[in-house]
Formats: structure tokens, C-alpha cells, sequence
């Protein structure tokens, strides 16, 4: 995207994530020399989208590498190819696909897993890096005095949190105190003190307060806010990485079913960053675009607003990088379907009743490990989708398991007392299979008309123009396809600047 026609279109490039210029070489040298001291090497969005690109000699310094642990080689395992393991390559993303007897539906049903990325176990890393290393690389964020805040709703901040640890700078994660105990267990291990966990008031729907918080802390000239919701190196990371990911799982499953076709790929809102993989298949591809939405909060489908409990979905907005005029469905998944499921899943009367009743195989169960709260919301929007568009055995639905069910001991715990307080039985897990997973419903699932983006895309007004100050300009800009597909070519400005600021710091491995 060239800076004549951003500027044309009102965008505010250093806000935004969209600046490709040199903005302070003071900043850069200081950059330069914290990697130099650090030994820290930056990998290019070209070698995370195709990490068979990265020199041999960073796979053997990652070899005696823990993917758990701060250090700076784990930035180039920030892709979707790592093995079980996560200290090796896969050839493409680990993945389970479902099978009918689960799903209910024909349809050839592939998740990949998110819980294989390094250091959170979930794949909000990417979009973490996507909105730092352009900055850093362009000489806008200085490591070495300022700040990161990370606002998000929990699998981001960590993200953020994990990326300015190997920088070995200042950050801070905003996020609710209501999410689950985890997320704050992992951030207590991670941060440095109390001050770099600022918790706001509600749960998951309560991204506002999050916003208010963070124009508050900018106030400080040393605090860079690191808004995922409105920067665009988020969707621009996973156009690029998660898009040509999941293009290569879908080739794979093709060669394995001859006769197969990508017709669909289904993501939660969130920010938006992983529907922005949907924008680089459809291009691959020709598929439609569907986002998924709590029922309990359904701010696409209706208008609505409400609380719920599908961790990993923030909302009562739209996003800046959504683009809604891309999008093909909406699919509202309520949370009793995700808590009851990541009860069924997770327990061993769920386990058993799986393999007893439906000749679920070990393997099988054993994947199920790796699905998340909102992992779950797209597996049943999936189905529910899968159904509504009667689709068959030669179509594939791709979506994604964002994080594991190791980020809900707590909310398995919880969900357990308040909705089976006898315990959860098998007649418990046989209710909750038949309703939400072979017995999914087409209820609430909206096949978009252009009057639907329309009213979907002006809702997004009043968070970014009137309470954001986006000008008015850059928000309309969003309606062009031509915007949308101008995006990818920032990429590879930032590498240049990566691959500059690598040279600077004389880092090698």
C-alpha cells in the first residue's frame, strides 16, 4: 500500500500499524544495539508464513531451545508449523479433521491447532508480533525506555507480554479481571511485577473499559499502546501467516481426498485478526468468509449486547480490521454450548461416554485437549454453517483452535458446580454431545446480503469515529476491496526493514 494513496485515504499510518518509512534512526540504532546486547534476531513475515525459508543454522540453534521459555530464538517459532512437540517442523499444521459420526454433517471438517505456537501455547503470539516488529524495525517503538500495553481480553496480552520478554523491554497487559485464572497465573509467571497486570472491570464483553484504560495510560509519552483491535499488522500477519498456513493444510487434505474443495472457513470475531486469513483464501481458493459470535452477545446478527463466557471473543464492537465487506456469514454460538462441551471434553465421565457410546478413538480425545472455550464456538459455528450452506463430502471447512483447554482447568471447575451440581453424568455427556456437536442447529446463522454488510460496517462508526477519533476518511476507506488487498505489500516493506535492523545489530546464528 504506497503512502500517496494512504494518505489519501486518511489513515494515520504510526496509529494504525501501517507506517513502512524510517520514522527515528536514533531509535533504531538504540534497537540495534539492545538486539546486539541480547543476541536477538528477528525473523521476516515471509519466513513465519514459510518457515521452510529459515536458515538451517537458526533450526539448530533452536534445537537446544525450550519453546516454553524467554528466549529470543523462540521468535522463529512463531508459526503454525511447529510439531507435537513445538522444537520441531511440521510439514503442515498440527490439525485434527472431524469425523461425521461428531459432526453430524458430511462436510470434511479440518481445526488447526493454535496451542503448538511457543511460550502462551496459543496463536494470539503472531498477531503480537505482528503489531511490534514493524515498529520496532521502523524505528517507532524504543525497547530500551519505552512501554508495550497490550490491551486484550487474555491470549493477546499474553502474547505481547511473552514478545517484549525476549526484547527484554517494558510491557504491561490490559485485560479484565474477570477472565480465567490461568491467563493470570501465566501473566504472574511472566511479568516482572503487579504494575504490568492492569485489570479493568467486566469479563469478556467489556472491551471498552479496555479501551478507556489505555487512553488513560497514553497519556505518558513512554506508554505505546498496541491496540490489536484497530492495527492493521495484525490482520496483515495473519492474511500472510495463518492464511498461507491453512492453504497448505487444505492443498494437503485435497491430496489425500481427491475430488475435495476449500468452500468455507469460520473464525471468531475477536479483533479480527485470524478472519483476515479468510481474505488470503479466498483469493486461493474462491470460499466464503464466515465470522463466529457469542449468541449471548450478538453484536453482528442483531445489534445486541450481553455478557458471555466464550473466552477469547472480545465484542460489543467491530473491530477496525474486520473486513466486513469480505465477510459472507455470521453465526451465533451460545456459551452454554461451549461450557457444556469443554465440560464433555475435558472430564473423565465426558471422555468415557465418548468412547463408549460413539467409538471415539484415543486420538481423537486426545486432540479434543487442544480446543479452547472459542476453539469450540468454531468447531459448532462449523457444523452450524456446514449445514445451513448443505455442504457435502467434497467440501472442506477450515477453521481454527485458537488455544487449548489447558486455559480452563478453572472454568471446567466453575461450569461443573454452577450447571451440574450432582455431578456430570453420562446422561449429562450424552445431552450435551446431542445438542451441540452431531445435533448442531442452523438457528442464528445470517448468509450476508449486501444490506447486511452495509448495516454491520456503519455499526463500527460510532466505536471508532465518535469514541476512537479514527477520521472519518480512514474508516470509510474499509468499504474498498482495493484497501483490503493493498494490505499484503506492507509485509514486505517491514521485512526490509527487518532484515536492515538484523544487519545493524550484526546479530548471527
Amino acid at each position: 500500500m504506497r503512502s500517496r494513496q494512504r494518505a489519501a485515504w486518511g489513515l494515520d499510518p504510526m496509529k494504525l500499524g501501517l507506517e513502512t518509512a524510517i520514522v527515528d534512526t536514533q531509535v533504531l540504532d538504540r534497537t540495534a544495539a539492545r538486539c546486539r546486547e541480547r543476541n536477538i534476531l528477528l525473523p521476516t513475515f515471509a519466513q513465519l508464513a514459510d518457515p521452510d525459508s529459515i536458515p538451517d543454522s537458526v533450526w539448530s540453534a533452536l534445537a537446544a531451545v525450550d519453546p516454553d521459555t524467554p528466549h529470543p530464538m523462540n521468535l522463529f517459532r512463531v508459526h503454525w508449523f511447529n510439531d507435537d512437540g513445538r522444537t520441531g517442523r511440521a510439514a503442515v499444521p498440527a490439525h485434527v479433521v472431524l469425523p461425521p459420526s461428531i459432526t453430524g454433517t458430511d462436510a470434511i471438517i479440518v481445526v488447526a491447532f493454535g496451542d503448538r505456537f511457543p511460550m502462551i501455547r496459543a496463536h494470539k503470539v503472531l498477531a503480537a508480533y505482528g503489531c511490534l516488529a514493524p515498529r520496532l524495525a521502523t524505528g517507532q517503538f524504543d525497547p530500551t525506555t519505552q512501554r508495550a500495553l497490550w490491551p486484550s481480553t487474555g491470549n493477546y496480552c499474553r502474547g505481547g507480554v511473552a514478545i517484549s520478554r525476549l526484547l527484554g523491554c517494558r510491557s504491561a497487559a490490559v485485560l479484565p479481571e474477570g477472565m480465567s485464572r490461568e491467563r493470570f497465573e501465566w501473566l504472574d509467571r511472566w511479568t516482572e511485577g503487579p504494575d504490568e497486570i492492569i485489570k479493568t472491570p467486566g469479563t469478556e464483553s467489556n472491551v471498552k473499559e479496555i479501551y478507556d484504560a489505555c487512553t488513560e495510560l497514553e497519556a505518558d509519552p513512554q506508554n505505546l499502546v498496541l491496540n490489536q483491535f484497530c492495527d492493521f499488522g495484525n490482520h496483515v500477519a495473519h492474511r500472510l501467516c495463518t492464511g498461507r498456513a491453512l492453504e497448505r493444510l487444505a492443498r494437503q487434505v485435497q491430496a489425500d481426498r481427491p475430488g475435495t474443495h476449500p468452500a468455507l472457513f469460520v473464525s471468531a470475531t475477536g479483533s479480527a485478526g485470524t478472519l483476515g486469513a479468510g481474505d488470503h483464501l479466498k483469493g486461493a481458493f474462491g470460499l466464503k468468509c464466515a465470522a463466529v459470535e457469542p449468541l449471548e452477545c450478538p453484536t453482528l446478527l442483531y445489534n445486541g449486547y450481553g455478557e458471555h463466557n466464550i473466552q477469547g471473543i472480545g465484542d460489543r464492537h467491530v473491530p477496525l480490521i474486520h473486513n466486513v465487506m469480505g465477510t459472507d456469514l455470521v453465526i451465533g454460538v451460545t456459551d452454554r454450548a461451549t461450557d457444556h462441551l469443554l465440560v464433555l471434553l475435558n472430564t473423565d465421565v465426558g471422555r468415557a461416554h465418548l468412547a463408549d457410546q460413539h467409538d471415539i478413538s484415543g486420538l481423537l480425545l486426545d486432540a479434543f485437549r487442544s480446543m479452547g472455550l472459542s476453539s469450540l464456538a468454531n468447531v459448532i459455528a462449523s457444523i452450524k454453517a456446514a449445514k445451513r450452506l448443505g455442504l457435502g463430502r467434497d467440501d472442506i471447512v477450515l477453521t481454527v483452535a485458537t488455544d487449548g483447554a489447558a486455559m480452563y482447568a478453572s472454568e471446567i471447575e466453575r461450569i461443573s458446580v454452577r450447571d451440574f451440581p450432582s455431578g456430570f453424568d453420562a446422561g449429562d455427556a450424552g445431552e450435551a454431545f446431542e445438542s451441540w456437536l452431531s445435533g448442531a442447529t442452523t438457528d442464528h446463522v445470517l448468509e450476508l446480503e449486501t444490506m447486511d454488510r452495509e448495516r454491520i460496517f456503519n455499526l463500527g462508526y460510532f466505536t471508532w469515529v465518535e469514541q476512537q477519533g479514527v477520521s472519518l476518511a480512514a474508516f470509510e476507506a474499509r468499504r474498498s476491496r482495493e484497501f483490503w488487498d493493498g494490505l499484503p505489500s506492507l509485509a514486505r516493506s517491514w521485512d526490509e526493514h527487518i532484515i536492515d535492523l538484523n544487519h545493524r545489530s550484526g546479530v548471527r546464528t
